[in-house]
């Protein structure tokens, strides 16, 4: 079955604010919450379903590829859309949304910068490491193994039920005011929210039982990356404190600069420089691919700023689309020191009408044509 349009799902414009996905995410979320609706596997469907678009929707970079590239732009590990989120991930991530609407603010601060249910695993936090691509890595796709440092669960830990909350997660305090007594729930400061403690642990680990390690993950980077992308590779973040769920691991991808090939997007530009000679005559030249090498043909009598354009020996458009061009810019080349027998054969040419400038309205300048060109 097909994924519905986040947009759609939240019942949102594309132009919605910040405040509105938010509020139209919330009003689901309550809705479709499992606490009301328990065992109704159609209301826990479209429970993650509205978790899934507002992961999405909530975050400008992943929005921006979204509206771009639509589904597709959420394959290979983009923004984290578009995998099916679990119970797990969603109260861990969008628990504080729900303000005190469950349990008198049943969700705690927990770990990783997001709020938790009780008696729900707490999440590790998520690491950021960047990538250096040469121009080749990104045209092919790429698989990188990368060193990272790591929290990870240290062997031989035991935990135990929190004595402070009972396993809950929470404490509740009862207060009595001229209105009447008034109960309060908040994270339990003992467990952090865990509902466990550690009772045995090695001495390198911390007192979540986690120590850190350098670890080589593996990473299948897919063709046609940009600089500044991101990539979420879900569960390779440190591990989540009391034997909770691993965070993320968040992959920047930075570009090394092509020696002659300059990058627009999924089109590549090359400058060519010919001599008078050739350009007056016609010839034929050779111009780089990523891979490889083509040939071109240079009429007689090209002008320099003449763009040729080699359809499809760009990049790979990321979503699977198509490749891109390669646009060679002619530049004709002049002498910059002339020898004296050069300079007699050229002075017997300069008075020739045949070499006198004579553009006609036909000729049109660089931008000109590369606007023509996409158009």
């Amino acid at each position: 079955m097909a994924k519905r349009d986040y947009y759609e799902v939240l019942g949102v414009s594309k132009g919605a604010t910040d405040s509105e996905i938010k509020k139209a995410y919330r009003k689901l979320a309550l809705k479709y919450h499992p606490d009301k609706n328990p065992d109704d596997k159609e209301a826990e469907e479209k429970f993650k379903e509205a978790a899934e678009a507002y992961e999405v929707l909530s975050n400008a970079q992943k929005k921006q590829q979204y509206d771009q590239f639509g589904h597709d732009g959420m394959r290979g590990g983009f923004g984290g859309g578009g995998g099916g989120m679990n119970m797990d991930d969603i109260f861990s991530q969008f628990g504080d949304i729900f303000g005190g609407a469950f349990g008198g603010g049943g969700f705690g601060g927990g770990f990783g910068g997001g709020g938790q249910r009780a008696g729900r695993r707490t999440k590790g936090s998520n690491l950021r490491i960047k990538v250096k691509l040469t121009l080749e890595e990104v045209a092919e796709g790429v698989q990188k193994k990368i060193k990272v440092f790591k929290q990870v669960p240290a062997e031989g830990v035991q935990y135990d039920t929190c004595p402070t909350c009972k396993g809950t997660g929470q404490v509740r305090r009862v207060t009595n005011t001229f209105l009447g007594q008034m109960a309060t729930t908040s994270t339990c400061p003992t467990c952090h929210g865990a509902g466990k403690t550690v009772t045995s642990k090695p001495k390198d680990a911390d007192e979540f039982g986690l120590k850190r390690e350098e670890k080589i993950v593996t990473i299948d980077i897919p063709a046609g990356v940009e600089e500044g992308m991101q990539l979420n590779v879900r569960g390779e973040g440190n591990a989540g404190p009391f034997g909770g769920i691993s965070g993320d691991l968040l992959v920047v991808i930075e570009e090394i600069e092509h020696d002659v090939l300059k990058r627009n997007g999924n089109n590549l530009h090359y400058d060519l420089y010919l001599n008078f000679v050739d350009a007056a005559m016609g010839a034929s030249a050779e111009v780089p691919l990523v891979n490889g090498r083509a040939k071109i043909k240079v009429d007689p009598g090209t002008q320099s700023g003449k763009i040729v354009r080699l359809r499809g020996k760009g990049l790979p458009s990321v979503d699977s689309y198509g490749n891109g061009d390669l646009l060679v810019n002619i530049n004709v080349w002049t002498p910059q020191k002339l020898s004296s027998e050069e300079k007699e054969l050229l002075e017997k040419l300069r008075g020739s009408e045949n070499f006198k400038p004579n553009p006609s309205n036909k000729d049109k300048g660089f931008f000109q044509k590369v606007k023509e060109m996409f158009s």
